[in-house]
């Protein structure tokens, strides 16, 4: 097998994990809300704006989870649309497979790292300067979707100076991620400035975050910190949500998919700067 079909062994192992975990954890009738609501940010996951943001907003509007259980119904919820992402991407997207696996590697070994890292870091100044370098990055983009300066990259795979470079940066997300910043946008960045086509970033993220979020789904299960109702409306709603808009995303020209990086990135750059004023950031 190639490196690619590992992969989707791989995925499907933590597929099954989620499953068992989940139907050990109890099966209820989700929430009618909550099928809605999956589908709708799973939509908008797939698409590289990211779920947890957008269905957060919707718990405090509308009083659906209490603020403890929040992280956990988040992840129980969500992670069978990305896993379902990471099997469509990997699948549909020409990506170079060595570098694929290898990227989603060094997100993976990075998270696992920040867990006992990153605690002490000031997360709202990394906020900020984060979100101040991705609205840079965004308007670099801007400019080159309007030819006002040279860009691009049509590239589907990573060698030398430029995968170390990958490595690295997809290191630091992984770290990151484990403050509860976003890899979506930031890796769409980062595959575009190695002269990539922004499509590959698709199946990069999703995959990095495939294999992440079924660990922390054990973690919240079994200690009954999510809201099992929420949880599966969100993972029955999302699957159906995740597999209209990767139609979406792949059927598009790479014009579209540069534009669509440019609302991405500044989103989430957006996104940043207003979370770090929150008081408890």
């Amino acid at each position: 097998m190639d490196a690619k079909s590992y992969l989707f062994l791989g995925l499907g192992v933590v597929l099954v994990l989620y499953v068992v975990t989940v139907v050990r954890g109890g099966m209820t009738m989700p929430n009618p809300w909550s099928i809605a609501l999956g589908f709708v940010t799973a939509f908008l996951d797939t698409l590289g704006i990211g779920s947890f943001a957008t269905t957060t907003t919707a718990f405090r509007f509308w009083n659906m989870v209490p603020v403890k259980l929040i992280p956990g119904t988040l992840n129980v919820g969500h992670t069978l649309s990305t896993i379902a992402q990471a099997f469509i991407y990997t699948k549909l997207v020409p990506v170079d497979s060595a570098t694929l696996v290898l990227m989603i590697a060094a997100a993976v070994v990075g998270s696992w790292v920040g867990v006992g890292v990153v605690v002490r870091w000031p997360k709202r100044k990394i906020q900020i300067g984060m979100g101040i370098a991705l609205l840079g990055a965004a308007t670099i983009f801007l400019l080159q979707a309007l030819n006002r300066i040279p860009g691009g990259g049509a590239a589907t795979e990573l060698t030398g100076v430029r995968l170390a470079i990958g490595l690295a940066g997809n290191f630091a997300l992984g770290v990151l991620m484990m403050l509860g910043i976003g890899l979506y946008g930031p890796c769409m960045i980062l595959v575009s400035l190695l002269g990539m086509n922004p499509t590959a970033a698709f199946p990069i993220m999703m995959g990095s975050c495939a294999f992440l979020m079924p660990v922390a789904v054990v973690r919240f299960v079994r200690s009954r910190t999510y809201e099992p109702k929420t949880s599966i409306g969100l993972a029955i709603g999302g699957l159906p949500g995740a597999l209209v808009a990767a139609f979406l995303v792949t059927s598009m020209s790479i014009v579209y998919v540069r534009w669509l990086v440019i609302v991405v990135v500044t989103y989430t750059a957006v996104n940043m700067l207003l979370t770090a004023r929150e008081p408890h950031a």
